[in-house]
């Protein structure tokens, strides 16, 4: 072995301890990296259709801010008296110890209009209605591929480490018990047969 370790039954009960807590962590890695796993794999699911949900309503959009163009003439005018929206908000949630991003937006309801409703006609209602719903998915976009970036370094760090418990440290702590096992019942073998031979010249002496 590369260290010295000296066969007593002190060092066996370290080794054995060692080795159960080497074997339960690479249980618990191996649990986090499939819990990680499996979530990561939903939220990949709901960024493909959050990616086609926003290219069907940009299309959208664009199709309805042509046509408020053309009835109202370039309405460029009026959509700079719609606000600057700053509701972002931004916390996190943890998932087996990885934080992950929520991203939210106050999405203002379209009863509560933020532009003169006389100036505008129902083309342009619809670009305002198409363009809110396109930032609601990017909003929701931005969180779910974030967390996926996340939770692919966490992956790759998790299974990592799980490789080298499972590579290294639990063959090292096996190897170290066995050596240390065997050196014991060698031991005890040798001690065995001297007692043996001690009684036998007592016998032979008593006699």
């Amino acid at each position: 072995m590369a260290e010295q370790i000296f066969p007593t039954k002190g060092n066996l009960i370290k080794a054995k301890r060692q080795l159960a807590q080497a074997n339960m962590g690479y249980e618990l890695m191996d649990r986090k990296r499939n819990i990680l796993v499996r979530e990561m794999v939903s939220l990949v699911e709901e960024a493909k259709g959050l990616r086609t949900s926003i290219e069907i309503t940009y299309a959208e959009a664009y199709q309805a801010l042509e046509q408020a163009n053309t009835t109202l003439g370039l309405v460029s005018a009026i959509s700079r008296t719609i606000p600057v929206d700053n509701s972002l908000k931004l916390s996190v949630r943890s998932v087996m110890g990885v934080e992950l991003p929520s991203v939210s937006a106050e999405i203002p309801p379209i009863t509560e209009p933020v532009y003169p409703m006389s100036l505008t006609n129902i083309a342009f209602d619809n670009a305002y209605i198409c363009f809110n719903k396109v930032k609601e998915l990017t909003v929701r976009l931005a969180e779910v591929e974030n967390c996926i970036y996340r939770l692919a370094v966490a992956i790759k760090k998790t299974q990592k480490r799980a490789n080298a418990l499972k590579n290294i440290m639990i063959p090292k702590f096996q190897s170290r018990v066995r050596f240390i096992s065997g050196a014991l019942e060698e031991k005890e073998r040798e001690e065995f047969s001297r007692q043996k031979v001690i009684k036998a010249t007592k016998i032979r002496k008593s006699k």
